[in-house]
């Protein structure tokens, strides 16, 4: 019997995390990248528990991988210090079973690409669209040759152009009004027990320990889209140097970086649901089939939990399925998965527009609410996203 062969075009955590659930059930798995190497550089990812426990239901141990040191404490503050809400992970742990982690991206997906045999992984081979007219794809390249194959994964990207090659009359992006700055520092002097975010009037300022000791930092502002200063170590002074400790001890390392290091992007959502999560045989993960605000932290957790899903549901390389199984397992797929992903979705837009605010009153207001509600019924809010995780039966 041949061997069944999936193409996953992109080497972000979706595709990777997909080619290993897939190669796990025997497919022989090909990933395309259209960069020319993995990143040496980048920002960091918060892996939930839901995300965690799809990663361990194909045998990934994330904190053995990436690292498992763990913050104190997560919450909301005040740009003078006050915390707004606050909780310990250990009551995280207990609630769920495990805590939430953060690590470094590109060592994450270093550990991902690792679990693959070296040469199902092509860098600087850009996927260029996808024929399926006679039933069984071809994916195009642009350095040859072309690939057959029984199915194909669609992890391209936030601006994935195979979404928009079969998706033609969906509206696309959205921009959510915010643009965000991301970077990693080393600072093991300032000890920061806890994971943070900050709110002001229309800008917040996040810091997260990362498993490996450093610390990943995140600042949003609500700009036009396209507003872009000379340096970005200066803008990110200019609006938050007078903000509570350690936020100016933390910039001052921004300061001594490199400005490449410090990466800047608008923010963008799906503006509406794609209409399935797939196309005969093509599948579409993360933000290919579902791009969300980073409010909830869930977009990468998402993509994993996409992944994990697409391939319980195919059949493994030596059931003995008939050629008609695979577009019926990605009509399930889409079944499984288009109602969490589009929850998840508009959860995250609400969720930053109170981070967006910049009323004074409504601010204000915001604060107070946030301050009053009990941290016990702010955690129970999670379950939905922590607990979702199902494989279908």
């Amino acid at each position: 019997m041949p061997i069944r062969h999936a193409v996953v075009a992109g080497a972000g955590i979706g595709g990777l995390t997909a080619a290993i659930a897939l190669h796990r059930r025997g497919w022989h798995v090909t990933v395309c990248e259209r960069a020319p190497e993995p990143p040496a550089t980048g920002a960091g990812i918060g892996l939930a528990p839901n995300a965690l426990r799809a990663l361990d239901a194909i045998g990934v141990d994330a904190a053995h991988a990436a690292g498992s040191a763990i913050p104190a404490t997560m919450g909301v503050r005040r740009s003078g210090g006050q915390w707004l809400t606050r909780t310990g992970t250990a009551d995280m742990a207990a609630r769920y079973g495990m805590p939430p982690i953060a690590v470094p991206r590109p060592a994450f997906t270093a550990a991902l690409a690792a679990a693959l045999p070296p040469e199902a992984l092509r860098y600087g081979t850009d996927v260029t669209g996808v024929d399926d007219a006679a039933g069984r794809p071809t994916v195009r390249t642009a350095a040859g040759p072309d690939l057959p194959a029984d199915l194909v994964v669609a992890a391209d990207g936030i601006h994935s152009p195979l979404r928009r090659a079969y998706f033609p009359a969906h509206p696309g992006l959205h921009y959510i009004g915010e643009t965000a700055w991301r970077t990693i520092v080393d600072a093991p002097e300032l000890r920061v027990p806890a994971m943070s975010e900050t709110w002001g009037r229309g800008e917040r300022f996040g810091v997260t320990p990362l498993t490996d000791g450093r610390l990943y930092l995140y600042a949003t502002a609500v700009v036009p889209a396209g507003t872009r200063s000379a340096d970005p170590r200066a803008e990110l002074r200019r609006r938050f140097a007078s903000w509570h400790d350690p936020i100016p001890a933390l910039l001052d390392r921004v300061g001594r970086l490199d400005p490449a290091d410090v990466l800047q992007n608008d923010l963008y959502d799906l503006a509406a649901p794609l209409p399935r999560l797939h196309h005969g045989r093509i599948a579409w993960v993360g933000d290919a089939a579902h791009a969300m605000a980073p409010n909830l932290g869930q977009g990468g957790c998402q993509a994993i939990e996409d992944a994990v899903v697409l391939a319980h549901l195919l059949p493994a390389a030596d059931s003995g399925a008939g050629a008609d199984s695979v577009p019926a397992a990605l009509a399930a797929y889409t079944a499984a998965r288009r109602a969490r992903t589009d929850a998840v979705r508009v959860r995250a837009r609400r969720a930053g527009s109170l981070g967006a605010l910049r009323n004074p009153l409504a601010v204000a207001a915001r604060d107070l609410a946030v301050r009053a509600a009990p941290a016990r019924l702010a955690l129970r809010g999670m379950d939905d996203l922590f607990n979702g995780f199902r494989l279908p039966g």
